[in-house]
């Protein structure tokens, strides 16, 4: 996993070892989405007041339930400066992505967004799956590909097709669309990988449930060590399988976390932090309709980016895992879930 070819954060390219698991074909759509909603109640933060205390300065009047909506710029500008093209909107959140007066009408099938990290965990729990962790969610982007740099392969439009939903013209300010889409895709909208998987890259980027850290160096492991992971694969089930607890297990790279199990709270939790704040940060993965190759070339299974826990936008989705299946009971989802699950 990783690269040497792009951003500094992907580097080093190393190995590593996966237990097995599963993942779902597609992100989240926004009738998954609104399955859960109807069946708990559950109310994302987007939708909830915020506490003062965890936003020092702000006035008091800017705390309202809101989320970050990308707004086109008029014209060419610096793109050193993303504050050109986001917005604060009050009243955004997942059924009304854009803000009021916005829906997801006619979009169902669409990926659901505006779910901060702590709302694609319970949905996951709702659902009994999890999150994937960043080498998970790589293995599977890759489809098989040994080091491509894109889910396909190495050409960016092989004989001039394009193979996922990213920015098309000049961004930030002229999107002439994917296949006539501008913004979110239906899923599926474009190919599968070599895995069956589609929208591992583009369309929306994907929560994983790894800490942020500014390159793998940290994570990176020698051909030896991963080999004696392999071989421990075959020992026996891990402990995490049959409890449910997020902790490395025999050969995982070891990146899986606890965040948001109550367990004592991760170093990594903390380091993962935007200088100057307290809120950690976890790895995006996949890339979105907004990434332009020109700004963004991160729609690649390598590619990588931080986004703190506790924000929304309108351009971050997520997709789920089972780990293996044998871990997950009958009867740990409602049948209304299974249905729309698979």
């Amino acid at each position: 996993m990783g690269s040497t070819e792009f951003y500094p954060d992907e580097a080093p390219a190393h190995e590593a070892t996966v237990a097995a698991f599963e993942i779902e074909a597609h992100p989240v759509t926004n009738a998954q989405f609104a399955a859960f909603v109807a069946a708990t109640g559950y109310v994302t933060v987007a939708e909830r007041a915020l506490d003062p205390a965890d936003y020092p300065g702000v006035a008091t009047e800017d705390l309202v339930p809101g989320a970050l909506v990308f707004t086109p710029t008029t014209g060419p500008v610096d793109l050193a400066d993303s504050q050109q093209w986001w917005r604060w909107r009050p009243g955004a959140r997942w059924d009304a992505p854009h803000g009021p007066g916005t829906s997801v009408e006619g979009r169902e099938d669409h990926p659901v967004v505006q779910v901060s990290f702590e709302d694609a965990q319970a949905y996951a729990t709702w659902a009994g799956r999890s999150l994937p962790t960043e080498a998970e969610w790589e293995y599977a982007a890759r489809g098989g590909l040994d080091g491509a740099r894109f889910a396909w392969g190495d050409e960016h439009r092989p004989d001039g097709e394009l193979l996922a939903n990213h920015w098309q013209g000049s961004f930030p300010h002229r999107n002439t669309g994917a296949q006539g889409w501008v913004g979110t895709s239906p899923v599926g909208t474009f190919p599968a990988n070599g895995y069956g998987l589609v929208d591992m890259t583009g369309n929306v980027w994907e929560w994983t449930t790894s800490y942020y850290t500014p390159d793998h160096a940290g994570r990176a492991r020698s051909a030896a060590e991963v080999a004696a992971a392999r071989a421990a694969l075959t020992v026996e089930i891990p402990a995490y399988v049959l409890t449910g607890a997020a902790q490395d297990g025999p050969g995982e790279h070891p990146d899986r976390t606890s965040a948001g199990s109550g367990d004592a709270p991760d170093p990594r939790a903390a380091a993962s932090a935007e200088p100057g704040s307290t809120i950690p940060r976890m790895v995006l993965k996949g890339g979105s309709h907004l990434c332009a190759p020109e700004y963004c070339l991160r729609y690649r299974p390598a590619a990588r980016s931080p986004q703190a826990v506790d924000t929304a936008t309108s351009h971050i989705g997520f997709r789920c895992v089972v780990r293996p299946p044998v871990a997950v009971a009958p009867a740990v989802a409602p049948v209304s879930a299974r249905d729309l699950l698979g």
